[in-house]
């Protein structure tokens, strides 16, 4: 395992990141304890240390199940632990959920109540809930991580623009920032192409994926069996035309290199500097997906691989790098001007 620092920060982490949503069986699917304390046990012989739970995640059990084995294998100092806000715990009850202070403060401790820690390393706002102000919420998470119970600060499928004016606000009033943001992102869906990744590589945010397989739609267990209905139903984009397109070039490429298509489409996300979450019902399963972490991908691989996967940026993207807007932006010199690379 390679290991990434995260965003802005100093924090090291590994290059993929364990998703937990699987630790428990309440929601009908998932591990038992016994299987996800396998899963966590290979996780950690692998070498990873980055690990993504949340508040709601099978009603609590997934951080339940986590503290008990931080705790058992004394890693709390090697773990890094991410968890979440922002959706309810406990449904018809008015202030339980939402990104307001009082559902931060509540869910925080409840959290750390299930995972027996004193803090988490890094605490996601879960999704922009449009009500609350951006200053409440930058500031509420700025207590928290002023009262120690929070390292660092992170966002999840939120907007751009909201992102970069929270992280403005919160420079200009020396708050803490959001180091990282996790997406859905996939060579299925490249939607964060358009504003979220630019937006990230401009303000060092770091970015992580969930549902990097597509919920299992990038494997290829569709394409053998056509009928089978699973977590991903027929009728989903993952297995529109187009997906069923690139699901096939995934397992044509990955049959040509000798490793499993999720090998190849897990790599792909890695190699866009992004850190996929991965997360498993068995242990064989997480076993395997991180074996990605070992395969090679060269440049030819990574372009037949974008050709087949690329999405139409749109309005204003595809204006400001249409040929006519270029030369009237820079007098029909653009071939004769060396930019610096910006990251």
């Amino acid at each position: 395992m390679r290991y990434k620092i995260l965003g802005r920060s100093g924090l090291r982490v590994s290059e993929i990141c364990l998703g937990t949503m699987t630790f428990g069986t309440e929601w009908g699917w998932g591990a038992d304890k016994t299987e996800s304390r396998r899963q966590f046990d290979a996780f950690i012989y692998a070498g990873g240390n980055f690990i993504d739970t949340a508040n709601r995640y099978t009603n609590g059990t997934s951080e339940q199940f986590l503290g008990d084995f931080i705790r058992e294998t004394g890693t709390r100092d090697e773990i890094v632990m991410a968890t979440k806000f922002s959706l309810y715990n406990k449904e018809k009850t008015l202030n339980d959920g939402g990104n307001h202070r009082k559902n931060l403060v509540r869910t925080l401790e409840g959290s750390l109540k299930r995972l027996k820690m004193d803090y988490v390393d890094i605490l996601y706002v879960h999704a922009w809930d449009f009500s609350t102000p951006v200053e409440e919420v930058m500031r509420a998470l700025e207590d928290v991580v002023k009262a120690g119970k929070v390292l660092h600060i992170a966002v999840s499928d939120t907007p751009a623009w909201v992102v970069s004016k929270a992280n403005t606000v919160a420079d200009f009033r020396g708050w803490s920032q959001f180091i990282a943001m996790q997406i859905e992102y996939s060579l299925i869906t490249r939607d964060g192409e358009r504003d979220l990744i630019p937006m990230a590589n401009d303000l060092d945010i770091a970015v992580t994926a969930w549902a990097p397989l597509a919920g299992g739609a990038l494997t290829g267990k569709y394409l053998k069996n056509p009928e089978e209905k699973g977590r991903v139903t027929p009728e989903s984009k993952r297995r529109n035309e187009a997906s069923i397109k690139i699901a096939k070039e995934v397992s044509a490429l990955a049959e040509g290199i000798g490793c499993s298509p999720a090998h190849v489409a897990l790599k792909w996300v890695m190699n866009k500097n992004v850190i996929p979450i991965v997360g498993a019902r068995t242990s064989e399963q997480l076993e395997d997906n991180l074996k990605s972490k070992d395969i090679v991908l060269n440049e030819e691989q990574m372009i037949r691989l974008d050709e087949v996967s690329k999405i139409e940026l749109g309005f204003p993207h595809e204006f400001l790098q249409g040929d006519v807007v270029s030369n009237l932006l820079y007098g029909g010199m653009l071939n004769k001007i060396d930019f610096k690379r910006r990251v």
